[in-house]
């Protein structure tokens, strides 16, 4: 598997990651082909997985999938000192909904419940905000994550829909190595906000989430007869060809496509190897 650095941390990583919420939120699969699915990423080389507290089904269920790639992860045989895996905090799943809480002691609560369910015997490789909340400054929500840093439990810092003024308002309090954004066929902002242009000239990595568009539109990708053509051309699912779009975009990009089937991280893993042409990217480009 093809890496590329981390930030600017002299860590390299998989070009291409996981991304773990599917296995975690309403109609995941059981533990055990969850676990599977994480098993084979680590087959194929993935050494990038992201998580979060907040993907679980509801807050009785908080810390689900941290603890689950834990699990996967201490029962792998292979070799998983490479791995690293990149949590968030910052979300609420009161009765299933999504609300932002960037409360400084909820902060400070749940990067120490993350850290435990993580395993709790070494830094949480990566902490990301995962949204700004407006009934805080994004400085006294990230008071607690530099105390954190300071004290051990956290390693790297990250942030999750942020502009880029807030991005420049987080590194004033602690060293940012990631920003994570929506970004996908359907919702291209970051090559409009100045969000990628930013992280390409600073040396941040960039996380798309949701590069296929989510549960709801991910199916409709066949339907854009610009992916779907050359998928057929270079006898590829639609999916590698999103994934080696969103690649070509910028060498700040590194793809976390979620997978709850083993046949899912397979299929996304082949994306590596998926190439464009400058004109097939403006294809794509002119169709979405």
């Amino acid at each position: 598997m093809e890496t590329k650095q981390l930030g600017k941390t002299g860590i390299f990583v998989s070009a291409i990651g996981l991304g773990g919420m599917p296995m975690s939120i309403s109609n995941r699969p059981p533990e055990s082909e969850s676990i599977q699915v994480i098993h084979r990423a680590l087959d194929l080389g993935i050494t990038f997985i992201d998580t979060a507290d907040s993907y679980c089904k509801d807050e009785s269920d908080k810390h689900h999938n941290e603890r689950l790639i834990h699990k996967a992860i201490t029962s792998y045989k292979g070799d998983v000192s490479q791995v690293i895996v990149a949590t968030k905090g910052g979300l609420m799943r009161p009765d299933g909904n999504w609300t932002s809480n960037g409360n400084p002691e909820h902060l400070r609560e749940t990067i120490r419940v993350s850290f435990e369910a993580l395993g709790g015997d070494k830094p949480i490789d990566v902490w990301q905000y995962h949204s700004p909340d407006s009934k805080y400054t994004i400085e006294e929500s990230l008071a607690p994550v530099k105390e954190a840093v300071e004290a051990g439990l956290i390693r790297f810092v990250g942030v999750s829909n942020f502009s880029v003024e807030q991005i420049k308002r987080a590194r004033d309090v602690v060293d940012i190595v990631s920003v994570q954004n929506q970004y996908s066929p359907w919702q291209r902002q970051p090559e409009n906000d100045g969000v990628l242009k930013y992280c390409e000239e600073q040396g941040l990595t960039f996380l798309p989430w949701s590069p296929f568009g989510g549960r709801r539109r991910h199916q409709d990708l066949q339907d854009i007869p610009a992916i779907a053509n050359l998928a057929k051309e270079k006898g590829v699912s639609v999916y590698n060809i999103v994934l080696a779009w969103l690649r070509s975009k910028s060498p700040a990009i590194l793809p976390i496509p979620g997978a709850s089937k083993v046949s899912s991280i397979e299929d996304s893993a082949q994306a590596i190897n998926v190439k464009l042409s400058d004109e097939e990217v403006q294809k794509i480009d002119r169709a979405t």
